[in-house]
């Protein structure tokens, strides 16, 4: 079914306000996931609003939040989200994090008692795009094993970076540390879908191509030992800096039934002008042109802005699959 950003931004705030969650959080919500529909990552765009309805109707989130801020010394702070649904709290976290950029040079900002916060490069652009480098950390409940191991310890924990560049898109760098992002087994299993061998394992440590399967089991790390590595670099820095549960102490995302995840998200923004007001303008600038030269080169996230162009203005085909979902959702099950 082919949609336009209004229309799945307004499907989405319905199948969530038809669950219970508050109306600023629905909206907000449901623009980051008709959003992420336009970027062409369905993973994390309205397949979700189903997931986040049957947390709300099973009290894993609070579903009208009011968010706390806690200053700690000059250039930091602690927003906790209060179980709420996380995007308000990235995008407050996210806009708090350029405001003591702006003021102080860096801005760090931890966010804590969170929830699954979607598309991690959509903080980064938009502080990017108000002229600022941006690194974003999240934790995630837990889906991969340390090295070695085989019970799944930390999360596929999610980074991405953001570097503005002037008068054009800036480059977003935006991965998961498991080989793909779980949310892609996610709509495979909606689909009935296989999924190719070496995307996740089994709960007994199996390959598998069947993505309930592999829901219930294990993904694999990006890299092997070094994704593994990468991804316990995030843990430790996400909860230590926000007090946040660690990934194995959250429940899974994708059972409707559990406990409020609690996990943790770090962005720190930075102002680029620490050489110079112009040094960092111009050295990416000699960096494009080498990266230009190179035919075939793509730079990280052009693809992704290419096709929320597009999306805007032809619209993007959404499963209908999960049309049917939110729309059933609406009117026999979240409103009961």
């Amino acid at each position: 079914m082919n949609l336009t950003f209004s229309q799945m931004h307004d499907l989405a705030e319905a199948g969530l306000r038809a669950s219970g969650i508050g109306s600023k959080a629905a909206n907000e919500t449901a623009q980051f996931l008709a959003l992420a529909e336009l970027d062409g990552l369905s993973s994390h765009g309205l397949a979700r609003v189903a997931q986040y309805a049957a947390h709300a109707k099973n009290g894993r989130i609070e579903l009208d939040p009011k968010m706390k801020v806690r200053p700690f010394k000059t250039a930091a702070a602690l927003v906790d989200a209060c179980d709420g649904l996380a995007f308000p709290a990235l995008r407050f976290a996210t806009d708090l994090s350029v405001n003591l950029a702006s003021k102080n040079g860096l801005g760090l900002v931890a966010v804590n008692n969170s929830h699954h916060f979607g598309v991690a490069g959509h903080y980064v652009e938009a502080a990017a795009r108000a002229g600022y480098i941006s690194l974003l950390f999240g934790n995630t409940p837990a889906a991969m094993p340390m090295v070695g191991g085989t019970r799944a310890i930390f999360g596929t924990n999610p980074l991405a970076a953001a570097f503005p560049i002037e008068s054009v898109d800036p480059l977003v760098i935006d991965m998961s540390l498991s080989a793909v992002a779980r949310g892609k087994l996610l709509i495979a299993a909606k689909n009935g879908q296989s999924i190719p061998e070496g995307w996740a394992l089994t709960a007994q440590g199996k390959p598998t191509t069947d993505p309930q399967e592999g829901l219930k089991g294990l993904m694999v790390p990006l890299g092997g030992d070094k994704g593994a590595l990468l991804a316990l670099i995030v843990e430790l820095l996400v909860v230590g800096l926000s007090g946040s549960r660690f990934s194995y102490e959250a429940d899974s995302f994708f059972d409707p039934q559990g406990n409020r995840p609690r996990i943790g998200q770090l962005i720190l923004t930075i102002d680029p002008g620490l050489a110079g007001p112009t040094v960092f303008a111009s050295r990416i600038q000699d960096f494009l042109k080498v990266l230009s030269a190179d035919d075939g080169t793509r730079l990280p996230g052009q693809r992704r802005f290419q096709q929320r162009a597009t999306g805007f203005s032809d619209g993007v085909t959404v499963s209908d699959v999960v049309v049917e979902e939110i729309q059933t959702g609406i009117r026999q099950l979240w409103t009961k």
